[in-house]
């Protein structure tokens, strides 16, 4: 990946690209480079299809409550994290 240049930089900025937040300069200087890093440009589809999968289900699959209670215990997360995290 790095012989295409500062790949580990860009790839902190993905999230923030495909919200549509990434500062135009920046914005500019990722398409540049996914134009011509095929590993990265692999990564950030990746990224695109796991979020539409995610935000697809998360709204008609609910976990179970125990579930649910047990994964929040096992992250050390409450409740109060998903609504702030959302």
């Amino acid at each position: 990946m790095d012989e295409h240049g500062h790949c580990k930089d860009y790839l902190k900025n993905f999230c923030d690209f495909i919200d549509g937040e990434l500062p135009a300069e920046l914005c500019e200087q990722l398409k540049a480079h996914l134009a011509e890093c095929t590993n990265c440009t692999i990564i950030l589809e990746t990224l695109k299809r796991t979020i539409n999968i995610y935000q697809s289900t998360a709204e008609s699959e609910r976990l179970p409550e125990d579930v649910h209670s047990r994964l929040l215990a096992r992250l050390k997360l409450d409740d109060d994290w998903i609504t702030k995290g959302s």
